[in-house]
């Protein structure tokens, strides 16, 4: 990481903010003078100082070190889905339905969610393998029925319901009675 690159980031993220040098300053508890001397390139910044910036700039430390400059939004036109990842449910080995997962923000740094407009298209089969692993999901049907499968119960979402829950417990989303779907999924895993 150059001292520039670390510099020209902190600058964007406190001027997305709408803050000052000076308010960045009393936020992070980080000398005036040296937030000046990092955003202008003059001084390589120790770690001690940076983690109290990312801290007071609600960014992880990483995203100094990321080498992907976009720090704003990332912005999806539906004309620019680009079809990311096809998966047989959310375990290759079920037959649940496939599932195909259109990445809605490849382009933000930084991001600690991933959403995902979904289709599932089903299949004959009546494999039932679920899926457990940390964090959280939450889906939104926009159209079709949607079965899912949480522990030991089984929830039908129809158009405009949705569900939010710990990814941790085993779970399978798949077709409801042979039916297709659209959905919007997004995805927390901690770091």
């Amino acid at each position: 990481m150059s001292e520039t690159k670390a510099g020209r980031k902190i600058k964007e993220l406190r001027e997305n903010l709408l803050l000052s040098q000076e308010e960045l300053a009393e936020r992070s508890g980080a000398d005036l003078a040296v937030i000046q001397e990092i955003e202008a390139g003059q001084i390589t910044p120790s770690l001690a100082p940076l983690i109290r910036i990312t801290r007071a700039l609600g960014v992880r430390l990483g995203t100094l070190l990321d080498d992907d400059e976009n720090l704003g939004p990332a912005l999806v036109r539906a004309s620019d889905y680009q079809e990311s990842t096809r998966l047989q449910a959310l375990e290759t080995r079920s037959s649940a339905g496939g599932l195909v997962f259109n990445a809605l923000a490849e382009g933000k740094a930084s991001r600690h969610m991933e959403p995902f407009f979904i289709t599932l298209t089903p299949t004959d089969g009546s494999d039932h393998v679920l899926s457990a692993h940390e964090g959280e999901e939450w889906l939104f049907a926009l159209e079709g029925p949607l079965e899912i499968e949480y522990g030991k119960d089984i929830y039908v979402l129809q158009p405009g319901d949705s569900i939010y829950y710990d990814s941790i417990v085993p779970h399978q989303v798949r077709s409801h009675n042979g039916a297709s779907a659209h959905f919007v999924a997004c995805v927390y895993t901690p770091a």
